[in-house]
């Protein structure tokens, strides 16, 4: 089969590699679909994990299970997770998934943009999902980013009637803008410095969008506010700037959510009077679990999130390199897939 690994930000390469063999607990999926993280091209993120099969958004058909699976068959339509956890212990129990040892250790074999992946037992009895009928594969792509997005949601405290304010306006920032009502935002800001990520979350739906070239985010956020700021603040990229401006957008008893890491070695500096006095949450929130994908995939089949409404870009494996260096140049794309 072919896959395509990745050994440094800046060499990719289209390789051959065995069909894996089927365990007892496991199954084997013949790939259909699967997504470029824009985490993937993040050059510091990605490269300490090389060499590395790329891909982590897979959905497929199962064309084997082993002999002790019986709630998968051959001819089964699914999406599968990546990480999974194991459902007992202290973190599991909270509901934190993504702190589980064994949701860290756990992987799909060799990674999503393969021509096929192994599913180990663990990721098939935790979370890999059933696709309904109506939920094409492009579409069930989708469910693990926007999965991400559903935690940041819920970790953020949302309430019906808030404001909500979405710098970033790349595919994270465009799920957030479309998500956003279903969570109960009554007023969405979008803010970006490109004036197609701008447009287009206006056509998803938003409200009102800040240019960061022309204005800056708290006198954009307070001129759209009534001088009050946003309820909820999703920061998206990974910059301390970024993470300093949202915090002066939140409005008082607001909350920020830092949806992505920032880049390594940096520090953010902190008035903790200025949070106090203004009972401001600072949230993080990193990539999502089981129940999170289980949401995602109901908001997929209602039709709330699909692919033609994000998906600008679409490859066959061999041409990963560009799809790539689509996601990574981040002009006029806003999601890419490998179809297969």
């Amino acid at each position: 089969m072919k896959v395509a690994k990745l050994y440094s930000y800046n060499d990719v390469r289209i390789e051959d590699a065995p069909v894996p063999e089927v365990g007892p607990d496991e199954a084997l999926v013949q790939v259909k679909a699967s997504g470029i993280c824009s985490g993937d091209v993040m050059p510091w993120y990605i490269e300490k994990k090389a060499p590395l099969v790329l891909g982590h958004e897979p959905a497929g058909e199962i064309v084997e299970v082993g002999r002790d699976v019986h709630t998968f068959r051959a001819g089964d339509r699914v999406f599968v997770h990546h990480h999974a956890p194991c459902m007992e212990c202290v973190f599991c129990r909270r509901g934190d998934h993504v702190q589980c040892s064994e949701w860290r250790k756990s992987r799909i074999i060799p990674g999503g943009i393969s021509e096929y992946i192994l599913v180990p037992g663990i990721n098939l009895r935790n979370d890999t999902l059933h696709l309904p009928d109506n939920v094409g594969y492009d579409d069930a792509a989708l469910i693990e980013p926007l999965a991400c997005v559903v935690k940041s949601f819920k970790r953020s405290g949302i309430r019906k009637g808030d404001t909500v304010l979405v710098i970033g306006l790349g595919v994270m920032g465009a799920m957030h803008i479309l998500l956003a009502p279903e969570y109960g935002a009554e007023k969405v800001i979008g803010a970006d410095m490109v004036d197609s990520r701008l447009q287009k979350a206006m056509e998803l739906g938003a409200d009102s969008v800040i240019h960061a070239k022309n204005e800056t985010l708290r006198e954009g956020t307070l001129s759209r506010t009534g001088g009050r700021g946003a309820d909820i603040v999703i920061v998206g990229p990974n910059s301390i700037m970024a993470m300093e401006s949202g915090i002066q957008c939140a409005a008082p008893g607001g909350a920020v959510v830092f949806f992505t890491p920032a880049k390594p070695g940096e520090k953010l500096t902190l008035d903790p009077n200025y949070l106090y006095f203004r009972d401001i949450n600072i949230v993080s929130s990193y990539s999502c679990g089981p129940d999170d994908t289980k949401e995602s995939l109901e908001i997929v089949r209602k039709g709330i999130v699909t692919a033609p409404k994000l998906v600008t870009h679409r490859f066959g494996i061999e041409e990963t390199e560009s799809a790539y260096r689509t996601v990574a140049q981040a002009s006029d794309s806003l999601k890419v897939l490998i179809t297969f």
